[in-house]
């Protein structure tokens, strides 16, 4: 039976898609989660949510306790998670409001806690990471947004970086050229947690600005990756609700 973790991004923290709601307080050994955990069900499939940057948005990308959301996650039974988060556009063809079933990280952050095995006392642990997304519910995501007619691009390469500053113009195009699709602060050490602990993990990235890259271009600001955000986010909650039925019949 699929329990489904969803892990809201930037503009999807309080997310109106649950029937039955309840918030519970949870306390895993690697302290507490960005949020309380918001739990229900969409249509027979239960639910567990989970804001990433905490209700008020009060944690930036560097402070995410990115162990805590995982490890709860799974200690709750969760057998899939499914994330949102904003990026940057590298590339000409990924527009504001695309949306982005990513296929790759690159991992740019220098200060985050990026693994379960602090200690190697109890044995090796070196976790293969080559597809660290799932491509069951990577297809599943594909799937829905051609049913619904989004604009999606069905892979992309997400370059993850500290914060919570913006890139330079030099560093923007130096992930282009290290084939870096679209840019962002928070999805690398989610995802590698995610596969360390062994649940399938996909998102939904919707694009937002286009960094700094574009010359004549105005530089990506907070207000800006905001109001794109907001625009598509009754799509992103659509979008997560019909996969999620879907994923109920497989």
């Amino acid at each position: 039976m699929a329990k489904i973790g969803i892990i809201g991004g930037s503009g999807l923290d309080n997310p109106d898609i649950l029937k039955d709601a309840n918030n519970k307080e949870v306390y895993t050994p690697y302290g507490k989660p960005s949020s309380l955990l918001k739990t229900g069900k969409i249509n027979d499939s239960d639910i567990v949510i989970i804001a990433r940057h905490g209700k008020n948005h009060e944690f930036p990308p560097t402070h995410v306790n990115n162990r805590a959301n995982i490890w709860a996650l799974k200690n709750e039974g969760c057998t899939h998670i499914l994330a949102t988060t904003a990026v940057g556009s590298l590339r000409e063809e990924i527009g504001r409001g695309d949306f982005v079933i990513l296929d790759q990280f690159i991992d740019f952050t220098r200060h985050r806690s990026i693994t379960f095995h602090d200690s190697f006392e109890n044995g090796l642990k070196h976790t293969p990471m080559a597809n660290p997304f799932n491509d069951k519910l990577r297809n599943l995501l594909i799937e829905t947004c051609r049913e619904l007619n989004y604009r999606c691009h069905e892979k992309g390469t997400v370059v993850t970086i500290e914060g919570p500053r913006f890139s330079t113009r030099a560093e923007s195009k130096m992930f282009r050229l290290f084939g870096a699709d679209v840019i962002n602060m928070s999805i690398a050490p989610e995802a590698a947690l995610a596969n360390e602990i062994g649940i399938p993990y996909a998102v939904v990235a919707i694009s937002t600005d286009y960094d700094c890259w574009r010359e004549g271009e105005e530089a990506v600001t907070w207000e800006a990756v905001l109001e794109v955000f907001n625009q598509n986010v009754d799509n992103v909650k659509t979008l997560l609700v019909e996969a999620i039925k879907k994923l109920w019949h497989h």
